[in-house]
């Protein structure tokens, strides 16, 4: 694996948040990565609204915020997102004829990707500790941690692959094209309205300690 496709992999699996901002350029992947985080924090409004923003700008960026896909994620309700791409086929009147099989290939897709997401993201879910942090066993807990960071991070670095695989296939299916484009974190703010991460009203919106913005 080359340290490029580690780096975005990394990226990916991040929580995208006003504290840990995007490093590399945006592209498709990272707008995957966004709808999923969307879905994740269905219960926490300034999460969710925050993680909508900068959806939507990539989608203005890539210039498909208008289409079938950018319109679907827009009526979405939040923790639904996701499952509710493989609808996309059927809003693009113009390729009805395997709007079916393309369903069922998009389901699969983010299903899967959504498992390997997962699996590479679920540490940021450890608000204090990790799990097995206060076992009494010294020789256990040691086991647990090597377990959850030493062999699972190693493996990771190959199985997380598996996002940049998915995520090419995923978007000619919902898109239809194969063009590669991506956008700097400075451009996506300063032309597309990404959130500014440097912004303390951004940071606010994320802490949910404002309503709009």
């Amino acid at each position: 694996m080359s340290y490029s496709d580690d780096g975005r992999i990394t990226q990916l699996t991040s929580p995208y948040s006003p504290h840990s901002p995007p490093q590399l350029p945006l592209d498709f992947s990272d707008y995957l990565s966004l709808l999923w985080r969307i879905d994740r924090a269905a219960s926490q409004p300034g999460q969710v609204r925050y993680y909508t923003q900068c959806a939507r700008a990539l989608a203005r960026a890539f210039q498909f915020d208008q289409r079938s896909l950018g319109r679907m994620v827009k009526t979405t309700e939040p923790g639904y997102v996701c499952e509710a791409l493989s609808n996309v086929p059927f809003r693009d009147t113009g390729r009805l004829m395997d709007a079916s099989a393309r369903k069922s290939a998009i389901q699969q897709l983010v299903r899967l990707r959504s498992d390997v997401l997962s699996i590479g993201a679920y540490q940021h879910d450890w608000v204090v500790g990790w799990p097995g942090s206060g076992v009494i066993d010294a020789e256990l807990r040691e086991r647990i941690f090597a377990t959850l960071f030493t062999a699972l991070r190693g493996q990771y670095s190959h199985f997380g692959r598996l996002l940049l695989v998915i995520d090419i296939v995923l978007q000619e299916l919902l898109l239809g094209t194969r063009i590669f484009s991506d956008f700097s974190l400075g451009i996506l703010i300063d032309q597309y309205g990404y959130p500014d991460p440097e912004d303390p009203a951004v940071r606010a919106l994320y802490r949910g300690e404002v309503t709009e913005r």
